[in-house]
């Protein structure tokens, strides 16, 4: 070591008689002698790494790592999760097979594994080329950025601020809020003896004050009232015996699913505001306060509430006070589907002004990602769990960064397709209701104004009216009436209220007929979504078991009653018995607790009436369309359009309750309000078999007997049946279901301008959504762009003393320069190139520069568009002719 090769050292300094060296064919014991003579000028461990063998100790070292070895880990690990156990299980396998073990270097190779993922992480933030050196890192500044979301200072026109109104939504950041369970943490060593080597310096949180904000932090009592994800009520509960961290929660960009500096912190004991407080505070330091926020979170119905006040709480670190008027509370797609309608209709990114087609659900891809290094990090040390889910999110940023144009195309490629086909059917629907227009567009102008706090709420031009009151406001009342009970000293016999027992039964029973929706949807095929039923049967199961313990509590009757039935092992969770108090005998309900079933008639009533008002106004929608399919069409695709869009109005009628105040909801009931009774197909076989046993009777009485069977014409036509179910318009009967309402041009009126509203603002979301894109497009390559300058200025600021030092930096910095504006013009050849038919990947060849050997590089490949589709041989002629 220290000499060029076939140098000769005149004292040799001989290492230790076990130097190891980890190698990728296995583990080798290496005779070693280190420069000791007059011409040394470098440490042991510098000679090993210039040797490109990294030390696991600096003093003294016995044993190393090859840099290939590490680089091939590191890649390893990065993309297919493996584990440093199983990776050195290998290499002892490679060292001998028959089971002789080398010598045990596992935890020195721990060791060089997390100092080299540190030190890539400081090389490629540029912190070697900075004056400040390591100890100068700024929090967040080893993160990779979201080169696609607003920076003022970085990718915004100087006068972004004077953006017209209809324009600003293209200067919306858009973050979004979740947690994640899986990636949990043993009580294994603690931050004193495992610190991490950067704290703060990328994605996680800075440590101590995060610690000591939520220690002082008393337990949360904040318990949801809206749906049944039950995050809030298992904030303090979340199977936190034997761990000290219990989950992650995590800020990313919502549309390019980044995740941001300094926006992820470690979940002590469930998803507590003051974690989830901490975190998005912490998160807003590295964005500007001039950019309005569109913030989404599962339950950002309840976590807004009180926000600002406790964001005023917040230690000076990360103190700060927010002007809610520049913010957006939404909820993801998907999750929205389980609140109640209130939250439904003020909280839908399909309604909220600015959102596009942001969906929100993106964080749910990355806990996909998180979740497989969980094995890995479960029984970590704090700091070394830290720097390694740092490391495997700042891969899966810089990916999403190599990737970024491909997805930006493919965005924009369906977003002009897609807003050209809603303008069409929005103004071929305008047309019909033009007279109505004015008036409707006025409603959503005044709903969507801004108001003062005092002001009055104008009318929900997306909500249909409902005689009574809602669910949600049912749910306030009772509670209101607990909280007066409280107050003048009743005890409570539990921590969960009757209320949220009740209410919770409610929404899991909900949640079973939504999942047999789907079950049949998917069965049927007539759906094109993936819905992962082993996920929403899993969750169901956790649901229900809460709901068991409570019962215990509340209707231990409902318990027994259960134990008779016998319900098999294998039941799916659907389909589950859950006893709700409704359900019990009349010898079990006397076990129940007082007014349990008092709580859920008028819940059960509210959750009717919202329900038939919600079918009323489908079946007036598909009146409209059956109205409008028998007159002529401008063209040919009009029709298919109506009955596509009346095949959706009928799939949409599948909801039905039964309580005392109304009649068991039948498919025969489900009609508009002049239509007659269908039939059903099994009474129209029995009225066509009895009227050709009637015509075949006569015809062997006249002694003409049928050579063949007679069919619907030959058997006669006009002939009354007997069944009560098949009447005429003289003995027609409204359904129960429009009993009370005020007639049908009201509901009519009130229906068309309900789903009028819809499809405006479908249609403006899409051209929100064209918006966007094309300004993420420009904002793509000056971000880029910017990184290459400061790599650029890196390099020619270069001032090291030492020759070989220096060279080496401003080499590096070169070759950074060159991957960024290699992305630009990548990102220009896909932004420009035609679009490409169905069945085809992209596959670009990249044209070699002077400087380099050439080439070519694939993007936006199967793995990257989704799709699976595999090259044509047209394709691949092309690619070897290239």
């Amino acid at each position: 070591m220290g000499h060029r090769p076939r140098e000769r050292c005149s004292a040799p300094t001989p290492a230790h008689s076990d130097f190891t060296v980890l190698h990728l064919n296995g583990i080798h014991s290496v005779n070693v002698d280190f420069c000791g003579c007059h011409l040394r000028q470098d440490a042991f461990y510098i000679q090993l790494l210039r040797h490109g063998w990294y030390p696991a100790t600096t003093t003294s070292p016995r044993t190393v790592a090859t840099f290939q070895m590490l680089d091939t880990f590191h890649a390893l690990s990065l993309k297919a999760k493996i584990t440093a156990y199983d990776f050195y299980g290998t290499l002892e396998h490679l060292t001998d097979g028959s089971g002789v073990k080398p010598p045990e270097r596992y935890k020195a190779l721990l060791r060089t594994i997390r100092q080299w993922r540190h030190l890539h992480g400081l090389k490629r933030a540029g912190r070697g080329h900075a004056a400040s050196g390591v100890a100068g890192t700024q929090p967040g500044e080893l993160a990779v950025r979201c080169p696609a979301c607003p920076r003022p200072d970085v990718n915004l026109p100087p006068d972004w601020q004077s953006a017209p109104p209809e324009m600003q939504c293209i200067y919306i950041m858009f973050i979004a809020i979740d947690a994640c369970f899986r990636l949990k943490r043993r009580m294994v060593s603690n931050w004193l003896k495992d610190p991490s080597l950067g704290t703060g310096w990328a994605y996680f949180v800075e440590w101590i004050s995060y610690r000591d904000f939520i220690a002082s932090t008393g337990a949360q009592k904040e318990i949801s009232t809206c749906t049944g994800l039950a995050a809030l009520d298992h904030a303090n509960t979340k199977f936190s015996r034997g761990y000290a961290v219990t989950g992650v929660a995590m800020c990313i960009c919502a549309r390019h699913e980044f995740v941001l500096p300094n926006g992820v912190g470690d979940l002590q004991k469930g998803e507590r505001f003051a974690n989830i407080d901490y975190i998005f505070a912490s998160v807003l330091r590295h964005i500007s306060r001039l950019l309005r926020l569109m913030l989404s979170y599962d339950i950002a119905c309840q976590w807004w509430k009180h926000l600002k006040e406790r964001l005023l709480k917040l230690p000076p670190l990360v103190r700060l006070s927010l002007v809610f008027a520049m913010i957006r509370f939404v909820i993801p797609k998907m999750h929205i589907k389980a609140h109640t309608l209130a939250c439904q209709l003020l909280f839908s990114l399909y309604l909220a002004l600015g959102s596009g087609q942001t969906d929100g659900e993106g964080i749910e891809r990355l806990w996909a990602m998180s979740g497989a290094v969980a094995a890995s990090t479960k029984l970590s040390g704090p700091g070394a769990r830290a720097d390694q889910l740092d490391d495997h999110w700042g891969f899966w940023n810089w990916m999403k960064t190599a990737g970024l144009a491909a997805l930006l195309r493919r965005r924009l490629d369906t977003a002009l397709q897609e807003r050209e086909k809603q303008e069409a059917a929005f103004a071929h629907f305008s047309a019909q209701q033009v007279d109505r227009v004015p008036a409707w567009l006025a409603m959503v102008n005044a709903f969507e104004a801004p108001r003062t706090v005092d002001g009055p709420e104008p009318p929900n031009p997306y909500e249909a009216t409902i005689n009574g009151l809602t669910e949600e406001q049912v749910r306030k009342t009772l509670e209101a009436d607990e909280a007066r009970e409280l107050a003048t000293g009743a005890p409570r016999i539990h921590d969960v209220s009757p209320v949220t027992f009740v209410t919770l039964g409610l929404d899991i029973e909900e949640t079973q007929r939504k999942i047999r929706v789907q079950n049949e949807l998917q069965r049927a095929e007539s759906t094109t979504r993936k819905i992962n039923l082993a996920d929403m049967r899993r969750d169901l199961n956790k649901a229900i078991q809460r709901l068991r313990t409570l019962q215990a509590t509340y209707t231990p009757g409902a318990l027994v009653q259960l134990a008779a039935l016998n319900v098999p092992q294998d039941v799916m969770a659907e389909d589950v018995p859950l006893v709700l108090p409704s359900a019990l005998d009349p010898a079990h309900r006397a076990t129940c607790a007082p007014n349990i079933l008092a709580i859920e008639r008028p819940l059960r009533e509210a959750q009717c009436r919202v329900a038939i008002a919600q079918l009323r106004n489908q079946l007036h929608i598909k009146a409209r369309l059956l109205r409008y399919k028998k007159e002529p069409f401008a063209s040919p695709g009009a029709e298919h359009a109506v009955a596509r869009a009346l095949s959706t109005a009928m799939s949409r009628s599948l909801r039905g309750t039964e309580p005392a105040a109304f009649p068991e909801l039948r498919k025969r009931d489900i009609r508009c309000m002049d239509d007659v009774p269908t039939a059903t197909s099994e009474t129209v076989d029995r009225v066509k078999e009895a009227r050709r046993s009637r015509r075949e009777a006569e015809l062997i009485r006249a002694g003409d007997l049928p050579l063949y069977k007679l069919g619907d014409d030959e058997a006669g036509e006009g002939r009354e049946s007997d069944d009560d179910d098949v009447r005429g318009e003289s003995r027609r009967v409204m359904s129960w279901i429009w009993h009370g309402t005020s007639g049908t041009d009201a509901g009519m009126e009130e229906a068309l301008r309900v789903e009028w509203c819809k499809a405006y603002a479908r249609v403006r979301r899409w051209r929100e959504e064209v918006l966007i894109l094309q300004e993420e497009w420009r904002r793509l390559p000056i971000s880029l762009q910017y990184e290459a300058d400061r790599w650029k200025h890196r390099a020619n600021a270069v001032t090291d003393p030492d020759e070989a030092s220096a060279e080496g930096k401003i080499a590096y910095g070169r070759k950074q320069e060159r991957v960024y504006l290699d992305l630009i013009r990548r990102a220009e050849i896909t932004r420009t190139e035609e679009k490409l038919k169905r069945g085809f990947s992209r596959r670009n060849r990249i044209a070699a520069t002077d400087d380099d050997d050439g080439g070519d590089e694939t993007e936006g490949s199967e793995g990257d568009d989704g799709r699976g589709d595999v090259d044509s041989e047209e394709e691949e002629e092309d690619d070897d002719d290239l």
